[in-house]
């Protein structure tokens, strides 16, 4: 099939996908989780594939560390995809809330009603667990996904989409068409020009990947290019709070758009405190980048450049920094940040609310790791992705952000003349909701 066959029957399915009701959707959900548990050994074995394939590219300089890393799909990330099928369906319908109501005079009513966007294309890198996570999203809110993921995980990608299209295909109630996986880069420049069918384009990956997709399509694209995330510790914060958030953002998965990429210290918390936090972070194997101070004060330390301060490491590396006061730090993450995720560490309430005001991200922390930005840890079932955007959808994208709003009008055949004139007739705009 033609990626425009493609397109085009994605966009028929959007609008019977519009129509389903909760239960429908659930048993789809429901269907597909058991799917992925009574064929994981298939997608394990597709996945080794990929690993094998991956670790030849990683050798010969094609990919990294870290994109490895994320291909893995094991026994416990299954287990984890699988659950997050049974938390969407816990979740209430996005689709067909009420926002608002207003009576505009008698028998004439206007609601603001949620809709799904329609089709959405995703186009990510590397970790195949995306598929899963986006097609629990995708059904619960009612609209129709064109996938392309990256080439190192193809093997994967194809199982999963094998069994959730045979799984929806058994479904007499689900639309054909509603879940699509695209192979090729020319595939993605193909969809990039379907402004026709496609409603919105979201890209995870890194900034390259974005920054094409942005400059490529006339599209709307939600998503974000960079994960810069900052961790600021205030004079009056606690050493071992401090570190254990340090090592925790930095560590517990370095590859993560969320992980602390910069720490900023104040530049009057002692010295034996930043001595003590340098050297827990290099027994929990950070490479650390330091300003000048930062050297002084620890041993195997890196000189950072301008350069660090606007880099997305995505390994164990960290680059540090003193500043004069919170006013410089929250300076210092508004001009190198990428608006992802940035933290206080502070026993002081007053400079954490100056922070939290004053950063301009979509998730701003008090004492607690960036690596809580997540659309699972919010709540919100999963994620499409992280938007740094100013639009309708901001942070960890779940399902509100995939639904969009309708006004719909409720008359007795009342006409606009009746309401003009030297004789117009006044509106009421009630607020009814």
């Amino acid at each position: 099939m033609s990626l425009e066959n493609i397109a085009i029957s994605a966009k028929k399915a959007s609008y019977t996908l519009a129509s389903l009701d909760e239960k429908t959707k659930n048993k789809a959900l429901e269907a597909i989780a058991k799917a992925l548990e009574a064929n994981k050994e298939v997608i394990f074995e597709a996945n080794q594939k990929d690993i094998e394939q991956g670790q030849k590219l990683l050798i010969e300089g094609k990919i990294s560390e870290a994109i490895l890393g994320r291909l893995k799909l094991d026994e416990p990330k299954l287990r984890d995809v699988i659950q997050g099928f049974y938390d969407v369906i816990k979740l209430p319908d996005p689709v067909n809330k009420s926002l608002s109501e207003t009576e505009l005079d008698k028998g004439l009513t206007l609601k603001k009603i949620s809709c799904p966007i329609g089709v959405i294309g995703v186009i990510f890198e590397s970790r195949p667990d995306v598929i899963p996570q986006i097609v629990a999203l995708a059904i619960k809110s009612a609209n129709a996904v064109i996938l392309k993921g990256g080439s190192e995980a193809l093997h994967t990608n194809e199982a999963l989409i094998d069994v959730i299209k045979t799984t929806l295909e058994s479904l007499e109630t689900f639309p054909l068409g509603a879940i699509n996986l695209i192979k090729t880069r020319e595939d993605v420049k193909e969809l990039l020009s379907m402004e026709k069918y496609v409603d919105l384009i979201i890209p995870r990956g890194g900034n390259a990947l974005v920054k094409f997709i942005k400059e490529n399509t006339k599209i709307p694209v939600l998503g974000h290019a960079n994960g810069i995330c900052h961790i600021y510790i205030e004079e009056s914060a606690d050493l071992k709070m401090a570190t254990d958030i340090c090592i925790d953002a930095k560590t517990q998965y370095p590859s993560a758009c969320n992980a602390v990429e910069t720490i900023l210290i104040n530049k009057e918390v002692k010295d034996s405190f930043i001595e003590s936090l340098l050297e827990s972070m290099q027994n929990a194997e950070i490479t650390i980048k330091g300003d000048e101070k930062i050297q002084t004060l620890g041993t195997n330390i890196e000189p950072a450049t301008e350069d660090d301060w606007k880099t997305e490491y995505s390994a164990k590396i960290v680059s540090i920094k003193i500043v004069n006061d919170i006013i410089e730090a929250i300076d210092h993450i508004n001009e190198y940040g990428s608006g992802h995720t940035d933290c206080i560490i502070t026993k002081d309430k007053f400079q954490a609310k100056i922070f939290m005001d004053l950063v301009d991200s979509a998730g701003v922390y008090h004492n607690a790791s960036t690596r809580f930005a997540d659309g699972f840890r919010y709540g919100l079932g999963a994620e499409v992705g992280i938007s740094t955007n100013k639009t309708h959808a901001r942070g960890p994208v779940g399902l509100e952000g995939l639904t969009i709003y309708k006004y719909k009008m409720f008359g007795n055949g009342q006409i606009v003349a009746t309401y003009t004139g030297d004789k117009a007739k006044k509106f009421t705009h009630k607020k009814l909701v």
